[in-house]
Parts: structure tokens; C-alpha cells; sequence
């Protein structure tokens, strides 16, 4: 096997795919330092001021002098604000209809959706409810829910934010979408609605807002007018359990693979996201949307640097512009905050390989395939178009996948180089390896190894169907890693914009 690995003939960097000593011999060069597995060496003289390749894209640029032999990262990379010259709909690759139409056994609900679990949701408006929403889902056990084996559980959503906001605007806004989307979610089969009653973000506005009609199956209370704490722990006990037995009428059924949409994500990304599980999970989406399915992408800065070639992707100018906009909002809000666009990468993301966002973004990108971009959406916006798709929202998981949810994920695949333990109700989580070495190390976590594509000679393509395949089966029920191991309830995040007041 070679020492390193060639992205791309223009690039004048390699990654290393294992520890090199000084001196190894990598494409006819030798290193100059020690350099650690997945960092990059470079490969000829690159002057100071000069671009850094990676991908056949600029990843920064040379703060020194490099020479042939070198270790490449951030000791002496210097990193630039990107000005693309943007292209809108120069790259758009025919979508080839499937030798068949792939089917799952889902939840089909009255209104047509399909979801792909089965659990109540006490999903609360204000932290100041939080206790008693986790007081109710706390009070239903495994000998109460086995007499009702299709509900997959209760489970208590919970937040920090709420009040203390101003009751209009972008904060505002997106805590709403994200409400009403959890609260209609198709993976949920009844919702209980717990609110203080003082607070901003009134229920009474998001039922009215959004038309919400309450039902057998959709409950809401408020502590204030309950009178007290315990009575309102009491009361939604009681709502749930009337719910039970109704949630636990729904069934599996045959349902075509165009009724998923997963949500695309990665965390702990290491200098393997971009070369393995990334393209893996790109060829995936692709044939999703072949069979008439969503990929929803996500995290607004971890696509800045490679934002230009998912414009040559928008099937028209205003998709494109639509996806500029929001690189825009974005530089305008850490330039507000006295940031960079630079602070992500996040210091375990460096340790592995990574030394800018640009070359981060290009890696994380490629979880979107090749198919058109057909729409690009706000945070927890309803996606309302098949296909590969944008959703605005941070770079950190919990916020972004919060969001991805509330826009109608129903399944999320989650790839991760430096390891992750993270889950995601109600949407099954599939975390994806980026590497053999962290694979081994964290199995009880991983549901997939992508790294066999350098440790087995397995194809993209070979991985991107298995990867296909596996949605399918943990849409149809497979439990994933998280869920055996019980996580999900914590990582419900809303992003909060805006001044807390």
C-alpha cells in the first residue's frame, strides 16, 4: 500500500494514510518531519502567498515558504475569506431512473405521511416546563409499554430557550418552525404540549399560526393554568396514557423509498470524512433521489469554500442565489460576534488532519452526492421538494440535526472520523466510520465502516449502496447503535438566534 493518497493530479498536497517517519518516501519526495496518520505532506515547492490544493480547490494558502517533504497544517497554513465567482446551474448531472422501486415497512399517517417510528412526544414551549415534561415521559416503563409493543417509546423534548426573546424575528421564528415541525414529525404518533404560560413563546400562537387543531392524539396544558407543578405531572400522565392505545393501533406497511428523507450530517470530521464515508453517503443520496427520495444537507459553515460548487448544482439562479444569501448572513453574523469563519474546524477536527474550514467544507459536501440542488430552506422550514436539498443552520450537530427534523427528516446518517456517540429521537441516527482504526476502537457505536474503502479496497460506489440499503432496513425498524444504547433524549436543541433578553 502507498504511503499517502492523491486526491486529484492538480493538488500539491498527499494525506498520509499512516504515520510517517522523517524521511519516508511519499511520490518520490521525503518527509521533513514526522507527520501523523491523514495529515497532508506537500509534494512540491510551494511559495509563500501561493494556494494550497486539495480536492482541485484552494484549502488556504502558504503563510512561509513550503518545501517538497513538508508537513502541511496549520503551523504554516494561513487561511482567507473566500470570493467566489459563482456559477448557477453549469453542473446539472441527469437524475437516472431506477431499475426498480425500492420499498420500507413505515408508518403511513392520515395525512399522507410516512414516518419511520412510533413515539409520543411531550414536546415543551419554555425550559421553565422542562421538569414537568420529563416528569411525564419518566413515569411510563418498559412493564407499561410492553402491553403496547408498536409505540417506540415517550419521549420528553426539552429545551433551554423559549422566553427571554423577542416575540418576533429570526429567533423567534425558527423556535416556532422547530415546534410545529416536532409537533407534526410523521415519526410521532401522538403529542402532548407542556408550556408554563407566561412565557414568549405561547402555544396558543403556534396552534393558531401553524392550525394545529387538538384531538385524541394532540394535547396541550399549560402549568399556570393546571395550578402547580405535580397536577400538571398528574394530568400528563393521563393525557399520554389515553394515548397509548391509540398510538399503538398504527402498523408497519409497504412504503416506497421516495416517502424518506434523511438528514445528512457529520461530526468529529477528520482528513478521512472527505476521502470515505463522505462520497459514500453522497452516492447513497444519489440513488435516494433516484427513487424519488430527499438527502437534506445541512450546517451553513461547514459548506463555506465549497458553497460555488453546489451553486453549479441549483437547478435554477434562484436556488443558487438563495444558497449565496446565506454564506452572506453567515459571514455578516461572526463578523457582528468578533469571529472568523475559521473557528470551525474544532481542535479535535485539526488533531485529525483538517487545517482550515475550507478543506473541512469540501470533505463535508461531498455527503450531498452529485444529484441537483432543488431547493434551499431555512432552518426547520418544511423541505417541500424531492431530491437533494439545503437547510440553513450551524455547524454544531445537535442544533443542525434539531433542525433537519423539525424540516421532516425521518431518518438521519451521521459520518464521524474522530468518533461520536450521538442519537437523535424520533429519527433513527446511523453513524457512519470514517476510518477502520476509530471503527474498531468505537463498534459499539458505529453502524457502518466507510474506511474499508482503504483498508479493503471497497469502492465508493460498493459503500454508497450498502449504505443505501441499511437506511432501508433501519427505516423499516432496524434498531442503529444509538438507539440500543438508549440515546436521543438529550440532543434536542433548537438554534437560538438573536439576544437573550
Amino acid at each position: 500500500m502507498s504511503n499517502a493518497v492523491r486526491l486529484d493530479p492538480s493538488d500539491n498536497v498527499v494525506t498520509a494514510i499512516k504515520p510517517l517517519e522523517l524521511g519516508a518516501t511519499v511520490e518520490e519526495v521525503a518527509t521533513t518531519a514526522l507527520v501523523p496518520r491523514g495529515h497532508k505532506i506537500a509534494t512540491e515547492v510551494i511559495e509563500a502567498g501561493q494556494p494550497i490544493r486539495k480536492y482541485a480547490q484552494v484549502i488556504g494558502y502558504a503563510e512561509s515558504k513550503i518545501a517538497p517533504g513538508d508537513h502541511v497544517h496549520t503551523h504554516n497554513v494561513e487561511f482567507r475569506n473566500t470570493d467566489a465567482d459563482y456559477e448557477f446551474s453549469t453542473d446539472l448531472r441527469p437524475v437516472p431512473p431506477p431499475a426498480k422501486q425500492d420499498t420500507f415497512m413505515g408508518y403511513r399517517r392520515p395525512n399522507g405521511k410516512v414516518g419511520t417510528r412510533n413515539y409520543i412526544a411531550v414536546l415543551t414551549s419554555v425550559n421553565c416546563s422542562a421538569t414537568a415534561a420529563r416528569k411525564i415521559a419518566d413515569a411510563f416503563g418498559p412493564e407499561e409499554l410492553a402491553d403496547y409493543p408498536n409505540v417506540d417509546g415517550i419521549v420528553a423534548f426539552v429545551h433551554g430557550t423559549g422566553c427571554g426573546m423577542a416575540g418576533d424575528g429570526e429567533g423567534f421564528e425558527a423556535l416556532q418552525r422547530v415546534m410545529w415541525g416536532y409537533a407534526r414529525h410523521p415519526n410521532h404518533a401522538g403529542v402532548l404540549m407542556v408550556g408554563l404560560g407566561c412565557e414568549m413563546n405561547q402555544i396558543d400562537w403556534l396552534l393558531e399560526a401553524f392550525g394545529i387543531q387538538k384531538g385524541p392524539l394532540f394535547h396541550a396544558m399549560n402549568i399556570q393554568d393546571v395550578a402547580g407543578l405535580s397536577k400538571t405531572v398528574e394530568l400528563g400522565i393521563e393525557k399520554v396514557r389515553s394515548m397509548l392505545p391509540e398510538a399503538n393501533k398504527a402498523v408497519r406497511e409497504p412504503c416506497p423509498a421516495s416517502e424518506l428523507t434523511v438528514a445528512l450530517q457529520c461530526g468529529g470530521s477528520d482528513a478521512w470524512s472527505g476521502i470515505t464515508a463522505n462520497p459514500a453517503v453522497g452516492h447513497a443520496c444519489d440513488i435516494l433521489v433516484a427513487q424519488g427520495g430527499t438527502g437534506v444537507l445541512a450546517e451553513t459553515p461547514e459548506i463555506y469554500g465549497a458553497e460555488h460548487l453546489l451553486t453549479r448544482r441549483a437547478v435554477d439562479q434562484k436556488v443558487g442565489k438563495k444558497l449565496v444569501s446565506l454564506i452572506r448572513w453567515w459571514e455578516d453574523y461572526t463578523h457582528r460576534n468578533k469571529g472568523s469563519m475559521d473557528n470551525n474546524p474544532s481542535p479535535g477536527n485539526k488533531k485529525g488532519g483538517l487545517t482550515t474550514i475550507l478543506e473541512k467544507s469540501l470533505g463535508a459536501t461531498a455527503k450531498g452526492g452529485t444529484s441537483p440542488l432543488t431547493g434551499v430552506y431555512k432552518y426547520g422550514e418544511p423541505v417541500d421538494k424531492k431530491g437533494f436539498v439545503f437547510m440553513d443552520s450551524p455547524g454544531y450537530d445537535p442544533a443542525s440535526v434539531t433542525g433537519q427534523i423539525a424540516s421532516g427528516c425521518n431518518v438521519v446518517t451521521f459520518t464521524t472520523g474522530r468518533g461520536s456517540a450521538f442519537g437523535s429521537k424520533p429519527a433513527p441516527c446511523s453513524k457512519i466510520a470514517t476510518n477502520s482504526q476509530m471503527y474498531g476502537r468505537m463498534i459499539e457505536d458505529m453502524d457502518y465502516n466507510a474506511g474499508a474503502i482503504l483498508t479493503e479496497g471497497k469502492t465508493v460506489e460498493q459503500a454508497g449502496r450498502e449504505i443505501y440499503e441499511m437506511w432501508l432496513r433501519v427505516a423499516s425498524g432496524e434498531k442503529t447503535k444509538s438507539e440500543l444504547q438508549g440515546l436521543g433524549d438529550y440532543e434536542f436543541v433548537p438554534w437560538q438566534i438573536g439576544a437573550t433578553m
